[in-house]
């Protein structure tokens, strides 16, 4: 197994450079569940967030792009069931994948909140409050 970094997955998904998408497009059509490429937290938060304010996705575009994602066979994520957990669960974006991500791992050593100043992540993130 090999990890893929961002601008690779990008190439793949917007095909915005085509001698670099075309070598992207080569690479994920080989991977299997035998061979799959790893793609880790810091990876998916960078491409969310270049969608996002790079190439104008909404939200439930890049949703789209994430669910895609987990559904397929040949890729394999960091923290995988977390990862599924927030794209298919209740959460499903409301606010940024990066706050979703900021407060599990905050849950997960142990903390009772994260505080934070964006007023959003505090209403619609589990485990986020607003420092006031």
């Amino acid at each position: 197994m090999n990890a893929v970094d961002t601008n690779v997955l990008l190439r793949y998904l917007v095909a915005d450079d085509p001698e670099q998408s075309a070598r992207a497009t080569s690479f994920f059509s080989a991977r299997t569940a035998d061979d799959p490429a790893f793609v880790g937290l810091v990876v998916l938060v960078e491409m969310t967030w270049v969608l996002r304010r790079l190439y104008g996705f909404s939200r439930a575009e890049v949703h789209a792009v994430l669910v895609r994602m987990v559904e397929t066979e040949g890729l394999v994520f960091e923290d995988e069931h977390v990862v599924a957990g927030l794209i298919h669960g209740d959460a499903a974006f409301r606010g940024e994948l990066a706050d979703h991500l900021i407060a599990h791992a905050a849950s997960k050593a142990g903390c009772g909140q994260t505080f934070t100043f964006d007023a959003q992540a505090a209403k619609r993130v589990a485990g986020m409050e607003l420092l006031t």
